[in-house]
């Protein structure tokens, strides 16, 4: 049987404050594989970000610079997500991390640019929430996981409390 060799390792982030055990576990998995490793962020609708659900960008200790007004335009939006990038590629030690940063639907755009840049491995984490909120609108893991054909690693974040 001839095995497939893992090249292209995308790990997906939002801005939960659990974001950096995702990237530091699937940036492991993808160094022991040799392979290669894209930082994706997804800018959802806008909104969101200024809503009373959403907590400040977070996760990367130390990460607490960016002014607010930055989250009020798209620009702004993109301008945030690549400095929580560079600052996830710093914190990895490794200057041949490419990032990514999109807009749209998480699930699909993950979907989508894992199969643009043919990707061996999709990396993310899954939020423990409330039942009823994942039976009404589900998880961005569970919707990846029942829409695209590639290899999943599923890293749980819930925060103990």
């Amino acid at each position: 049987m001839k095995t497939k060799k893992m090249k292209k390792v995308l790990i997906a982030l939002d801005y939960n404050p659990t974001a950096q055990k995702v990237a530091e576990t699937g940036f492991s998995l993808a160094k022991a594989m040799k392979a290669k490793v894209i930082l994706l962020h997804v800018i959802i609708d806008s909104i969101y970000y200024s809503s009373a659900d959403y907590s400040s960008i977070m996760g990367f200790t130390g990460y607490s610079n960016l002014k607010l007004i930055q989250l009020k335009t798209v620009e702004g939006l993109k301008e945030a997500s690549q400095q929580f990038l560079d600052k996830s590629k710093r914190h990895l030690a490794d200057k041949t991390i490419k990032t990514l940063i999109k807009e749209g639907d998480c699930a699909e755009t993950i979907i989508k640019t894992a199969e643009e840049l043919n990707v061996d491995i999709i990396v993310m984490g899954s939020h423990s929430r409330r039942w009823l909120e994942n039976i009404l609108m589900g998880s961005v893991a569970e919707k990846v996981l029942h829409h695209t054909s590639l290899p999943l690693f599923i890293i749980p974040t819930k925060q103990n409390k």
